[in-house]
Order: structure tokens, then C-alpha cells, then sequence
């Protein structure tokens, strides 16, 4: 899969549409309670959570269902990433950044399980051989440990932003343009993350950036 808009350098990319006209006040208004129905769901095609339910609220992306641990032993003894595994991961994966984006009021659009609406994703397909080197995935989420830490501090900002953002939709209908780069930056930054020290898809080290 590719995206014309996403960074040379790397192999990963989430782009989320600026809504273009004004947000819905009622419903962002009720956004906690509006997004049960589709969390539910999220949670029972995911099943449990590999780390804990405070990390699966934090980073929707990364919650159980994601096929990680098979993954790393078929990379280390086979040497081969099946590519139906990756197709479950990267459609899981956009499934969960859509939940995520609506709940973080990025977006009116109501998640859909299978249309990409404003959420694009783009997550290359690795050729192991040529991509992916002997070892590294047993490393990589140790490896990432800097990267937890400042997302960390990222989150508890992101969080701010939102909060700021609800005021702003509630009474202007707008989300402000500079708080929306930054949530979807954050969203963004993570999700990079993610696809290197658990969904394994590259060797590329995550950029330190929100870009």
C-alpha cells in the first residue's frame, strides 16, 4: 500500500483529514457516550489486551488481537512474515485509529469497520530478506524505550488538547487547526511506534517527530 503524502524515509503513515466544515456540538458533546456501541465491538474483535486495559485506553492502536508474539517466532525460525497476518494487523490497526480518532473528536464520521473515511493509513508490506534483519525483533521494544517515555509526556498534552478543543467545538464548532496537528501528530508519532517494536513491519528507527 503506499500514500503520496507520507515521509520518503519511512514506511509508515497516518494521515487524518482537518474537517473542513463545522463539527457537530451535540454530538462531541456526548462524544463518551456515543463511542460505547463501537468500543464494544472494538474490544470483542480484539480480545484481551497483551499489556493492560490503562495502556489500551491511552494507545487504541496496540491492544490485544494485534498478531505479535506469533510473529516474532515466524521471523526468527522461518524467517517469513505471512502476509495475511499483516493484512489483520494493518486493517485492525486502521480500525482502531478510526475509534480513535472519533473519540479524540477529529472527525463527526461515526467508525466504520471497514471504510477508511478520514483516517489514512499506509503501512508497506515488508519483504523480510531485504527489510527485516535476523534478531532485531526480539530488541525492538526495548530498543523503543525513549520513545515511551516522551509519548508519555506527548499523551498527557494530547489530552489537554482535546479537553481545550471541546470547549472550542462547543462553542465556535471548530477544531482549532494548530491542536488538531498536534493530537494527529501524537496519534502519528505512536502508531510509528507501534508498527516497529510490536507489528514488526520495519527495521526503520521511529523519527522522534510529530511530522
Amino acid at each position: 500500500m503506499s500514500d503520496k503524502s507520507a515521509p520518503a524515509s519511512y514506511p509508515v503513515s497516518l494521515k487524518i483529514d482537518y474537517p473542513e466544515k463545522d463539527l457537530n456540538r451535540l454530538t462531541s458533546v456526548f462524544r463518551i457516550f456515543l463511542i460505547i456501541p463501537i468500543g464494544m465491538i472494538l474490544v470483542l474483535i480484539s480480545g484481551p489486551n497483551w499489556d493492560s486495559a490503562k495502556e489500551a485506553s491511552r494507545f487504541p492502536f496496540a491492544v490485544g488481537g494485534i498478531v505479535f508474539l506469533p510473529t516474532v517466532l515466524m521471523l526468527l525460525f522461518r524467517w517469513k512474515y505471512p502476509r495475511w497476518w499483516f493484512d489483520w494487523n494493518l486493517n485492525l490497526s486502521k480500525f482502531c485509529l478510526r475509534v480513535a480518532a472519533y473519540f479524540w473528536l477529529l472527525t463527526d464520521g461515526y467508525p466504520s469497520t471497514d471504510e477508511e473515511q478520514t483516517v489514512h493509513l499506509s503501512m508497506k508490506y515488508p519483504e523480510v530478506t531485504r527489510d527485516l534483519k535476523v534478531g532485531l525483533p526480539l530488541v525492538k521494544w526495548f530498543l523503543a524505550i525513549p520513545h515511551y517515555f516522551l509519548l508519555a509526556f506527548l499523551f498527557v498534552g494530547a489530552v489537554g488538547a482535546v479537553i481545550i478543543s471541546w470547549f472550542a467545538i462547543l462553542f465556535t464548532g471548530r477544531y482549532p487547526r494548530g491542536l488538531f496537528d498536534f493530537v494527529v501528530g501524537v496519534m502519528r508519532w505512536a502508531f510509528r511506534v507501534s508498527a516497529y517494536a510490536f507489528l514488526l513491519v520495519t527495521d526503520v528507527y521511529p523519527p522522534f517527530s510529530l511530522d
